[in-house]
Order: structure tokens, then C-alpha cells, then sequence
């Protein structure tokens, strides 16, 4: 029998997570729900997705629109097992009540403070230390990165201590009134939030993090300093890894991705989902070691990272797979992505 699911909030990560819960072979997706009619509310309708009104939301615009309701929101959650969290940053600390009262399980997004689950989730960290719980926060995209990538590092060579710049993109495309246009911001949290981010998923992990945000929409890009504990035996050897591991994707010198627009023309060509970029992106040639110092850089799109993760978040809570491993396997060959 099929997970029922449930998605609260039909924007940016909220569609992409639904078009994927619906693709998944264990799950079913049951609804969705929007505040107010939008071209996104149209798209639901159109894919036949039933559309519930959340939170403040007026039945009367929706008819207006020409929106067929299915019901609210609660309404929606009394016929789900698992609700995912997809409202704007801090909502869902506001909707958990919600979920309480219903009695379902909720998965929550990186966007709320740790504090709104029982345990923060990425697939390749730690599977295990969510199962069975009934809220869980996904972390935000460029934990989620850093994550998938201190589960790579971690286990094969240990990990002294990371130092990561990130240089973060200023809006996702359809955001128009956000900035900056025109500078590099500083972000005057020193360190910033992400490394104690990374640490709700590795607990023990020496890292500090950085951040400056920048006039694009594309793409994050990670600049990375690990000092290793142990000395791979060459920069092949981390290359090596990277590529044997669900979720990256490592360009060659001689396929000329020399940066986001190209990652993204990638994704584009590619044609998953949203022309999305679902996994790490690493280049070869932003890989360098010396002796146990470890550079490399890393690409992160912020609009799509965190969708399988929601999937394999949900198997986790309700003991749908075996291992890690096979959860992935299972969410990745299901949204196209390589399977490992």
C-alpha cells in the first residue's frame, strides 16, 4: 500500500517535490494546496493535481480564476499519512500545529530552524537517525551540498577540519524584487549559519563556513578547503569517489563547463523535470590535493537539490526501504537521474 502525501505549497521546491512524489512507485500524491490562484495553481490543476486552499486563502478568487477547489487544507490532511512542508521560510514552523491536530507526519524544509523536527535529514548522512520519526526537516540546498559531500569525504579519509566559502546566488529566476543587481554582499554572520547546519546531520564535523551573495540566479558555487586526516593517494582517488557516489556529477575538462551557464545549459539539454540539477556538480579540473589539504569547488542548484531528499526523507520516517542505498536507488531512477 502507497504512502499518501500531501504537498503545502505549490512554489519553487513544493512543485518540483510533488511532480517527484508522483513519479515515486511507493507513494501517492493526494494534493496540493495554494494561498491564492497563480500560474503555478494553474499548473496543478492542469496536471491534474487536487488543489486545496491553504491558510488565509479566499475560495471566492480561486472561482474567480476558474480554479476548481478540492477542499482546504485540513481538509487535505485528514486524508494523508505524511504532509510535505513547501511554505515559505518560518511558515512551517507556524503549520506544525496543524499537522499535530491531524495527526500526520510532516517533512519540513531548510528554510525553518532545526528545532521544528525531531531530526534535520539528508540521504547520504544519515538515513538511519531518521527513520521511523514523524517530523523531519530537509536541510536548506547549500547544507544539503555540503552534506552529500562530508558523506563522501568522511568515511574514506576523515575529516580534520573544512573551511567553505559559499557564493551564493542573489534570487531564483522568477524572483524579481530581490537583489542585488549590481555588487557582492558580504554576509556579516561570521562564521555563517551553514556549517552548525551541516552539524544537525554530523554532529561532530569541524567545519566554518562563510558566505557573499552575488547577481545571479543560476546557481551556488562552494569554495572548499578540507584538511583530510588521512592523505588520499592522489586527487584521482577524490575525483574517484565523487563519481561512484549517488548524487554528483563531475564535469571534464573537454566537456567545457566552465561554470553555472553551462551547468545549467546541461540541465537544460538534459531536460529533467524543471531542467533541474539535481546533484553536486564538481569539475575535474577544481580539484586539486596537497598532501592531506584537499581544494575543490562545487555547484549547487538551489531550486531542485533538496527534492530527492524530500522523497528519501519520507521512506526513512515510514520504513519504505532497506538501507540508504536503496532509497535512493529507488527516488533517483524514478526522477531520471544516474542510478549507482
Amino acid at each position: 500500500m502507497k504512502v499518501r502525501v500531501a504537498v503545502n505549497g505549490f512554489g519553487t521546491i513544493g512543485k518540483r517535490v510533488a511532480d517527484a512524489v508522483a513519479r515515486q512507485p511507493d507513494l501517492e500524491l493526494v494534493g496540493v494546496t495554494k494561498t491564492r490562484p497563480s500560474f503555478e495553481a494553474r499548473r496543478a490543476r492542469e496536471k491534474g493535481y487536487p488543489l486545496y486552499l491553504a491558510g488565509g486563502g479566499k475560495r471566492s478568487e480561486f472561482e474567480s480564476a476558474g480554479l476548481t477547489l478540492a477542499g482546504t487544507a485540513e481538509e487535505l490532511f485528514a486524508k494523508v499519512d505524511v504532509v510535505v512542508d513547501a511554505a515559505p521560510d518560518k511558515v512551517g514552523r507556524e503549520n506544525r500545529a496543524l499537522y499535530e491536530k491531524a495527526g500526520v507526519r510532516a517533512v519540513f524544509q531548510g528554510g525553518e530552524k532545526a528545532e521544528v523536527a525531531e531530526a534535520s535529514f539528508n540521504a547520504l548522512g544519515n538515513f538511519e537517525v531518521c527513520r521511523g520519526k514523524r517530523f523531519v526537516r530537509v536541510v536548506s540546498c547549500n547544507t544539503t551540498g555540503l552534506a552529500r559531500a562530508a558523506a563522501v569525504l568522511a568515511p574514506a579519509w576523515g575529516i580534520g577540519h573544512w573551511e567553505a566559502t559559499l557564493v551564493r546566488r542573489g534570487a531564483d529566476p522568477a524572483e524579481s524584487k530581490k537583489g542585488p543587481i549590481n555588487g557582492i554582499l558580504p554576509t556579516f554572520q561570521l562564521p555563517s549559519h551553514h556549517g552548525p547546519d551541516v552539524r544537525t546531520i554530523f554532529p561532530d564535523l569541524s567545519i566554518a563556513t562563510t558566505a557573499v551573495v552575488v547577481p545571479t540566479t543560476l546557481m551556488h558555487v562552494h569554495v572548499n578547503h578540507v584538511r583530510l586526516s588521512r592523505a588520499p593517494a592522489d586527487a584521482a582517488a577524490v575525483l574517484n569517489a565523487f563519481r561512484r557516489t549517488p548524487r554528483f556529477h563531475v564535469f571534464a575538462p573537454w566537456e567545457h563547463a566552465d561554470g553555472t551557464p553551462q551547468v545549467m545549459e546541461y540541465a537544460r539539454d538534459r531536460g529533467i523535470g524543471f531542467n533541474d540539477m539535481m546533484e553536486n556538480v564538481v569539475w575535474e579540473a577544481g580539484v586539486r590535493l596537497e598532501e592531506r589539504d584537499l581544494y575543490f569547488f562545487q555547484a549547487i542548484h538551489q531550486e531542485s537539490i533538496v527534492v530527492p531528499e524530500n522523497i528519501d526523507a519520507i521512506r526513512a520516517m515510514f520504513d519504505l526501504a532497506p538501507d540508504a542505498k536503496s532509497s535512493i536507488a529507488t527516488t533517483d531512477r524514478a526522477l531520471g537521474l544516474a542510478v549507482h
